[in-house]
């Protein structure tokens, strides 16, 4: 957050200009990090991620000490808690407590618990992150007994309340599990509860829409844009994948609510010159906004080669066209979120803690999700899970069978995983001006570079998130329009 005049003018009160002399005497810096923007100019950042533009003279008087009250750089700088003095213990409370809002994830341990119910998957896209199986229940399927162990180990967290999630291959293939699933952890007491499934929304029917109601269950589903796009990306027997997508959306918003289903697309080669027309897609449906995302290294991705199809820069080219879409209109009338957008601003332009475990550090593998398989292995996120799938156990934790939530959660490799990849002390994210904002990722940087604190300068996910910051902190100082648009998001 930039500080602004009437903000400086608020320090100054609190400041008077005859204490202004005895708080220099002792002034000292606050931690920050900077980056420079253009010729002569730093984008600076404090310890809980406020922006603020020095220019380079600014900047070496601010590391030197050589500024003074009614300067403009001084009143600046204490705005942005750049410097403090001795005496301004009730300015570093402040910023203990941000932080410690920031940071209020930690106290809400593992609350999301995701059960693969079922490998099998009557689809074939060839991004797929996991193997899939479209036959032989016997070996893919979840058994009844695997699924109550993991009940027993995701009721052990401590959170009060955790959201289970049905993932597969796809979960409607093994639906009578999902039941026996939710009726036995509702039976449980102790914990709110929230049910997720997440399908491709072909085997819908009746019967899993009235489950859904009864039980508040949340649908979601996939959908890559029109439907040659989409169909292309995620083929099935019968070519009619993106029929069926539709087909279930519109059912499920009739049936269980609008706010009751939501899509998600992932980011081809074949989709980067027809951002507009997938943004479309989701108008045409009055879904409330889109998540535009990148293809995932792993699994077919790899297999395939889609994942090497293009890089971090053409997929930030699509972004930004994207997101200038979005903003478009909204300035047209019709409310819209990029909702990768409205995460990281909800970070930059308030302290309210969120729950995307790619935004977290310490990373949200384990501490933020747990992943059941249909074997009954437990791993520390999915990404971990769809490794495996290709022979990598890295994030294999251990098995519903013989280990507890505690042994999980303590283990060697999510402890060892975790502490490498801290961004607050990791080399190249700890300097970053935008580290307050960011995530630790060690699961993917694991995959793409065979080390789970990864080299920065060398990582897709890095380059990703720097580009779509900038992005975003340019409208926000630029475009006035937009950046009310983009506040009003970040206020959801």
């Amino acid at each position: 957050m930039m500080p602004d005049k009437v903000l400086l003018e608020t320090m100054a009160r609190f400041l008077p200009p005859e204490s202004f002399s005895a708080a220099t005497e002792d002034l000292s810096l606050l931690p920050f990090n900077f980056e420079r923007t253009r010729t002569n100019q730093y984008l600076v950042a404090n310890v809980v991620g406020d922006f603020v533009r020095l220019s380079e003279d600014e900047l070496n008087r601010l590391v030197d000490l050589q500024v003074r009250p009614g300067d403009g750089l001084y009143e600046k700088a204490y705005a942005a808690h750049l410097v403090t003095g001795a005496n301004q213990k009730a300015q570093r409370q402040l910023l203990a407590a941000r932080l410690r809002s920031r940071m209020s994830f930690l106290q809400q341990t593992t609350p999301l618990h995701i059960f693969v119910v079922t490998l099998r998957c009557e689809h074939s896209c060839p991004y797929c992150q996991v193997s899939r199986q479209s036959t032989d229940r016997s070996r893919f399927d979840m058994s009844e007994e695997t699924a109550m162990r993991a009940l027993d180990i995701a009721f052990a967290s401590p959170t009060a309340r955790i959201k289970i999630e049905f993932q597969g291959g796809e979960p409607l293939l093994n639906f009578p599990l999902i039941r026996k699933i939710v009726a036995a952890a509702k039976q449980r007491s102790g914990k709110k509860l929230d049910f997720v499934i997440a399908s491709n929304l072909a085997l819908l029917d009746d019967a899993v829409l009235e489950f859904c109601k009864a039980n508040n269950v949340l649908l979601s589903t996939s959908l890559d844009g029109p439907a040659d796009l989409h169909n292309k990306n995620r083929p099935r027997p019968g070519a009619n994948s993106h029929e069926l997508a539709v087909a279930g959306i519109r059912r499920a918003r009739e049936i269980l609510g609008p706010d009751m289903i939501g899509a998600l697309m992932t980011t081809t080669e074949a989709s980067l010159d027809r951002v507009d027309e997938i943004i479309d897609e989701y108008l045409q449906l009055g879904l409330d906004g889109i998540f535009l995302r990148p293809l995932s290294p792993f699994g077919f991705a790899i297999k395939t080669k889609q994942f090497a199809k293009y890089d971090a820069q053409k997929w930030l080219a699509f972004y930004e066209r994207g997101l200038r879409r979005v903003l478009e209109i909204n300035r047209q009338g019709t409310p819209f979120r990029e909702f990768y957008a409205a995460l990281l601003l909800t970070r930059v332009l308030s302290d309210r803690s969120i729950g995307y475990v790619d935004l977290r550090s310490p990373a949200g593998a384990g501490l933020g999700a747990l992943v059941y398989n249909y074997d009954g292995s437990v791993f520390a996120s999915d990404e971990g899970r769809m490794l495996a799938e290709t022979g990598d156990d890295a994030f294999r934790l251990g098995h519903v069978e013989h280990d507890s939530y505690n042994s999980l959660i303590l283990s060697d490799k999510l402890i060892g995983a975790i502490s490498s990849s801290l961004t607050q002390c990791a080399p190249e994210c700890s300097t970053c001006v935008y580290e307050s904002h960011c995530g630790a990722d060690p699961v993917y940087h694991h995959a793409t570079q065979g080390d789970a604190l990864g080299i920065k300068p060398l990582s897709a996910f890095c380059a990703r998130q720097k580009g779509i910051m900038g992005l975003l902190l340019d409208i926000l100082e630029n475009s006035p329009q937009d950046a009310a648009i983009l506040r009003r998001w970040a206020a959801a």
